[in-house]
């Protein structure tokens, strides 16, 4: 019999699709009676050192995020294997990306003030088709997000070192050609994730070199981007505006800028939120569960590592 701690608000959509799929797989969702339990199946962060101790026989964690960086720093015994969620973000985060450039192209957070202010406030509208935007990261997100660029009518570029084409891209670039990509760029989409090679990968000369109506749109992570430089930037107008759905400090603090910039667009870190996510994640756990069960971790989807 394996034992599973669910920790998630959608823990019972999770614990019938496992039920049905691994009936002999035994779930429980209250941690402090489930001290026997082998795996953990719940968001990175919402794993502790205090949870991790009160677990003897823990040998796997599925996390559902595709950061796992959390876990890191956790007392976790060699042989324990993590996976990720990575993969099933596409849909949500394609359609958070589009939430920026529309708002962005349309002056969005202006038409709500008019709203409030009842005031009728006409200008011509910017339009996605026939514009350029650049991809800076080719992953399993780019690939849900360029096909639907494309099908709005707009000319898709990629940057990337591990790929030379990929699904819905006119032309990639290597990361290298990455300024002269923003050159391009009527919309710079940055998706890769943190690496000590991409820390701060847009920077002063990216922003530079973008176009006088150029936008930045962040959906990676916060220190991706050099925060303070765009910050800069912004007041300098270029690049001409900002979709940010992450920070270099998470809650962004009240006293940042950014806040308040009347050419920045501000979500809090949602984009890899939806109303079905348990729905998206439950296949990937279930293989996960079974492969795990086989006794094959190395096989797992999305493996990030077993600890040595």
């Amino acid at each position: 019999m394996t034992d599973v701690l669910l920790i998630d608000p959608d823990a019972d959509i999770y614990a019938a699709g496992i039920a049905e799929a691994l009936p002999d797989v035994r779930v429980h969702t209250d941690p402090g009676s489930a001290s026997a339990a082998q795996v953990v199946v719940a968001l990175a962060h919402a794993i502790d050192a205090g949870l991790v101790r009160a677990l003897p026989n823990l040998r796997f964690i599925q996390a559902l995020t595709t950061g796992t960086d959390h876990l890191d720093a956790l007392p976790l015994k060699p042989g324990v294997a993590i996976a990720s969620a990575r993969g099933i973000h596409g849909p949500q985060m394609a359609e958070m990306a589009f939430l920026h450039m529309l708002a962005l192209a349309r002056d969005f957070p202006a038409m709500r003030d008019n709203q409030v202010r009842r005031a009728w406030v006409r200008w011509p509208q910017r339009l996605l088709f026939g514009k350029t935007v650049v991809l800076v990261g080719l992953g399993a997100i780019a690939e849900a997000l360029a096909p639907r660029c494309q099908a709005f009518g707009m000319r898709v570029v990629g940057v990337s070192d591990g790929r030379r084409q990929a699904p819905g891209c006119d032309i990639v670039l290597p990361r290298g050609a990455l300024t002269q990509a923003a050159g391009m760029a009527d919309f710079l989409v940055v998706l890769v994730p943190l690496a000590p090679a991409t820390e701060r990968l847009i920077d002063a000369a990216v922003l530079a070199a973008m176009k006088p109506d150029g936008m930045l749109i962040n959906l990676a992570r916060g220190r991706v981007v050099d925060e303070a430089a765009l910050i800069a930037g912004l007041r300098a107008g270029r690049p001409a505006g900002a979709g940010l759905d992450v920070f270099e400090t998470e809650p962004l603090p009240p006293d940042s800028p950014l806040w308040t910039m009347p050419n920045v667009v501000v979500t809090p870190h949602l984009g890899g939120m939806s109303d079905i996510y348990a729905r998206q994640a439950l296949p990937l756990v279930i293989d996960n569960l079974r492969i795990w069960r086989q006794g094959n971790p190395e096989r797992l989807r999305n493996l990030v590592r077993i600890v040595a």
